[in-house]
């Protein structure tokens, strides 16, 4: 794992807020996430559910850019959970995804707890030679977003 900069401290706190914009839902994760072209251009945002009620964060984000556009190469994607490296609501994990595009940085807050999966999608990202970066020191801002799943 890498380390983080003061632009990492912003565009994650970016996408933490965007988790707040998500419809709860008893069944997923509420996620935000920002794109961020090397030049530290925004280039789209997500959030889980924003147009879809499968919809999670890095694909409602993804969605928004072809994934070969020229501008994902050197690109950092911040989210506020770690992307999942398995789901039974779509054919493509997020991690899956993301390893499609050119995006060569990856950070995030949150280690996906085992609540629905067991989440590898920071290790898978790392073992294929993206830059992990975790800043557990948002992980409460990302539970906070997540009560509804972490509360009976």
């Amino acid at each position: 794992m890498e380390h983080s900069t003061d632009r990492d401290r912003r565009y994650l706190r970016e996408a933490v807020e965007l988790a707040h914009y998500c419809p709860p839902s008893r069944s997923a994760f509420s996620v935000g996430a920002v794109i961020v072209e090397a030049d530290g251009a925004v280039l789209a945002t997500g959030y889980s559910r924003e147009t879809h009620p499968y919809d999670h964060a890095e694909e409602a984000a993804l969605a928004k850019l072809l994934p070969h556009d020229h501008r994902l190469a050197g690109a950092t994607l911040y989210t506020s959970l770690e992307p999942c490296s398995a789901r039974s609501s779509r054919p493509r994990s997020c991690t899956d995804l993301i390893l499609a595009t050119p995006i060569s940085r990856i950070v995030f807050a949150w280690r996906e707890p085992s609540l629905f999966v067991n989440c590898d999608g920071a290790e898978r990202l790392y073992a294929a030679n993206r830059e992990v970066v975790e800043m557990p020191e948002f992980a409460d801002l990302v539970r906070r977003a997540n009560q509804h799943l972490l509360t009976p």
